[in-house]
């Protein structure tokens, strides 16, 4: 079975078969259109060779009224087709959307790491579009102007048999070229996709680093990448343009010699009085509606094409393995002490390259583990580790003894509290933001974990307090107060488990030392893992790792380690002298 009949199989089963009551809706209304369309072409005949030449002006308005009840007919299944099947393809839109929304945010965090944000927003929003086209109108009228050729077709042969082969040979030689046209075009469609969500990754990027580029004089600079983005996609556009192009062109020609051939072999059996103007006139109108939507099925099969490629790229994201597997992941938490340890831990990004080496060690339950090293040593990649956001190439991370994959998520995250090095902010208000691990916080909660990291020393200053609007991603605030209250939250989760990388490493000295006396309550009892590169953060943790290359170097508490006068006194040393 070819790619494309698993993606269809694959289309038809999520999609189009559980809808199947609609679609078959939608297809009994364009089939009542079509034979109500017919009505006209048929009655000309009646009307050039009988009740004109009789002058029976009963049967004329006879034949006007039956006219008029089909074209009834027709407009009245029209707007029942396109608000039936349009409204529901909509629909489905929207929870497809949703859906690749869900199982994104169920993926490894690996995933986003190789992932361009905005592609991401592109796979989400763009890819699904064309799943219209499947629902829709688009796929009904595939098989409504099916329908209506088929029925044209034998209409035509009863008419004239010999003319309607004539009319066949060009018609086929057209649908053969369509095919092959749809069969080369699927995979521009699908390329255009990735080049689309890549265009709109960038940008995205470029938006989000605005005051960076402006800080580098780098616009024009980031003009030229968008640009070149921008001219792939045209190029991408441009060959499908000449694919389309090509097919609306063959339809012009082929079909154009089969009207010709009409003209001919009709007027030859005119002259010849084997043929009737009336069954001339009801061939030619025949004719258009055998080829109207072979034409028509031309354009939506391309249609259908672009859809089909984007639900591959669909089918490829809802495919990947979630990182909360639950065949694996098979202990659901109902409480736990907090002790973690590191078994033998090598983990790596890529399988070639390792970026931890054979890592051991304990962190009590409730005890603070500091980690230090240069840039690139493998401190957040620990820290990582510890919070489930990575596995481990080899070796463990156990909790109380179990093994940290194999333990639901869900079950293990609700008692993690993370403070990272990029604080995640929500555009919304100061309140909502630190409300974000536990919604239905009572306000006494809110307030204590507001004091415990000091937000209410800058937020009584404003003038709207708690509910001041911080803009995206907090850029109306500083550093250190984007820092505490991304502390006010972890205090907030009331976690078991804390990650703090670099919490305090953009707090100015004042700011420093009123976290420092918060931290203290927020880790107590707490298993705590702290990454600072200001080693004076973390003088009273319960254990120092300094971590040099993906391995553990030096361990011990800080009076320790300066007494060894090793690799952490030399930071130490460095440090207190800048």
């Amino acid at each position: 079975m070819s790619k494309n009949q698993v993606s269809f199989s694959w289309a038809f089963k999520e999609y189009i078969w559980p809808r199947k009551k609609i679609v078959f809706v939608g297809i009994v209304l364009i089939i009542f259109r079509s034979l109500a369309g017919m009505v006209l072409p048929y009655s000309s005949k009646t009307l050039i060779d009988d009740i004109i030449p009789s002058k029976d002006i009963h049967s004329l308005f006879w034949l006007l009224g039956a006219v008029c009840f089909a074209i009834l007919i027709q407009a009245l299944s029209s707007f029942y087709l396109t608000r039936i099947l349009s409204v529901e393809a909509q629909h489905l839109i929207s929870v497809l959307r949703a859906e690749i929304q869900n199982k994104l945010l169920r993926l490894p965090i690996l995933f986003f790491d190789n992932n361009k944000s905005g592609a991401l927003v592109s796979r989400v929003m763009s890819d699904v579009e064309g799943v219209r086209n499947l629902v829709g109108t688009g796929l009904v009228q595939l098989v409504g102007g099916t329908f209506t050729a088929i029925i044209s077709l034998i209409v035509l042969i009863n008419i004239n048999a010999l003319m309607t082969f004539c009319v066949l040979v060009p018609v086929i030689i057209f649908a053969f070229v369509a095919l092959k046209a749809f069969g080369y075009i699927r995979p521009v469609f699908k390329d255009r996709g990735k080049i689309n969500a890549e265009v709109k990754g960038r940008l995205t990027e470029t938006l989000n680093g605005i005051r960076v580029i402006k800080g580098f004089n780098a616009e024009e600079q980031e003009s030229k990448v968008f640009e070149l983005g921008v001219e792939r996609l045209f190029l991408n556009v441009k060959k499908s343009l000449t694919v389309t192009a090509l097919i609306t062109s063959s339809s012009t020609f082929l079909l154009g010699l089969a009207s010709a051939s009409i003209m001919g072999i009709g007027g030859y059996f005119m002259m010849d009085n084997t043929m009737s103007y009336g069954e001339f006139i009801s061939f030619t109108l025949f004719l258009g509606f055998m080829i109207a939507p072979i034409v028509q099925m031309s354009n939506i099969g391309s249609q259908l094409t672009e859809a089909m490629a984007g639900l591959d790229r669909t089918q490829e994201l809802m495919q990947m393995k979630e990182e909360d597997d639950p065949k694996q992941r098979t202990v659901v938490l109902k409480g736990f002490i907090g002790k973690v340890e590191f078994v033998n831990v090598s983990f790596g990004y890529e399988e070639t390259k390792e970026v931890l080496h054979e890592i051991n060690f304990d962190a009590p339950a409730g005890s603070v583990t500091a980690l230090v090293g240069s840039s690139g040593s493998g401190k957040s990649t620990i820290a990582g580790l510890a919070a489930t956001f990575l596995t481990p190439t080899s070796g463990t991370v156990q909790l109380d003894g179990v093994d940290l994959s194999t333990i639901n998520l869900s079950s293990f995250r609700k008692h993690l509290a993370v403070v990272l090095q990029d604080d995640f902010l929500y555009e919304g208000t100061i309140r909502e933001n630190i409300l974000f691990p536990k919604p239905n916080a009572t306000e006494e909660q809110l307030q204590e974990a507001v004091k415990g990291a000091y937000v209410n020393e800058f937020t009584d200053r404003f003038e709207m307090g708690l509910e001041t609007v911080i803009g995206e991603r907090g850029v109306k605030l500083s550093g250190g107060q984007r820092q505490r209250i991304s502390i006010a939250r972890a205090i907030l989760a009331d976690p078991k488990i804390i990650i703090l990388d670099e919490a305090t490493s953009n707090l100015d000295t004042q700011s420093e030392s009123f976290i420092q006396k918060s931290l203290q309550v927020l880790m107590k009892n707490r298993t705590t893992f702290v990454i600072a590169h200001r080693l004076s953060t973390i003088q009273k943790a319960d254990q120092i790792l300094v971590i040099e290359e993906g391995n553990i170097v030096e361990r011990g508490k800080h009076d320790d380690l300066i007494l060894k006068k090793g690799r952490y006194f030399e930071l130490f040393t460095y440090q207190s002298r800048i």
